[in-house]
């Protein structure tokens, strides 16, 4: 698909949710039915945007964590969304300049702007694959045919997308599809909304939402996003709220509210 091609096919008619996330993190790549729709949600919901920065920090540490300590070197972020600051490209490329990345979105503005943007270091590869995570084969495929070695120790990504698949097991199941295809010493990195903490004002949110958007999106309970990390070795501090997994020294106790974000990484023995 051409960049031309992806722009004829864009609906500026309908909130996305890589937009509305956009819009949410400060970003200026959304349309104004995304600001409208994001703005609702923020009042029926204001600590929506504590969720978003939560969940980059939290990506944030992940893949500085995988990098770094891991020491893995490719990585497959599926449901990418906008590019905003701090995307795994750069923050895996910091720790290691030779990592290889492929984000995968099936959003013609995420194709456009990718494109344009996702631009790494010289020494490692930047990809994107136009796909969708309801085909992991079709992922899984693309992504071993382009950029990444999937012999190889791999760090999966899967941050706020499986909420996006109505059913828990059809969920399970493409975890497993995913990770399946990976060898020992691969990662998961997750995190999803829940609706634990202020669940009455996020569900109401969330049902905004899905009245508003093609693609729906459905809270979990904490046990229920456990369900992911079935039969992996998981990382400490297990699944907690994103805020809370290794946060940095200089961390603000503003910075460590817990919100309806569990995250969690895990390694596939």
């Amino acid at each position: 698909m051409t960049d031309s091609d992806a722009t004829a096919k864009l609906d500026t008619s309908i909130p996305h949710s890589a937009r509305v996330w956009n819009y949410w993190l400060g970003g200026k790549d959304n349309f104004e039915v995304d600001r409208q729709v994001g703005d609702q949600f923020a009042g029926l919901y204001p600590d929506i945007e504590v969720v978003a920065r939560s969940s980059r920090g939290f990506l944030k540490r992940a893949v500085t964590f995988l990098a770094q300590e891991a020491g893995l070197r490719q990585f497959l972020d599926i449901g990418t969304g906008m590019p905003t600051a701090e995307n795994t490209h750069q923050v895996a490329q910091a720790a290691a300049p030779e990592s290889r990345i492929v984000y995968v979105d099936n959003d013609p503005l995420v194709l456009v702007h990718a494109r344009a943007l996702l631009t790494g270091s010289p020494e490692g590869v930047t990809e994107y694959i136009d796909a969708d995570l309801n085909d992991p084969d079709a992922i899984l495929e693309a992504a071993g045919r382009t950029t990444l070695d999937l012999s190889k120790p791999t760090g999966l990504i899967l941050m706020n997308i499986l909420g996006h698949v109505p059913d828990l097991e059809k969920a399970v199941s493409i975890v497993r599809h995913l990770i399946g295809a990976l060898p020992s010493g691969s990662y998961l990195v997750t995190a999803d909304g829940t609706n634990v903490l202020d669940g009455p004002a996020f569900e109401e949110a969330i049902g905004v939402w899905n009245a508003n958007a093609p693609l729906s999106y459905h809270l979990r309970r904490p046990e229920e996003l456990g369900r992911f990390l079935e039969g992996l070795e998981v990382v400490e501090p297990g699944l907690v709220p994103c805020a809370r997994w290794r946060p940095s020294p200089d961390t603000t106790e503003a910075d460590l509210r817990e919100v309806d974000e569990f995250g969690a990484v895990a390694r596939k023995p």
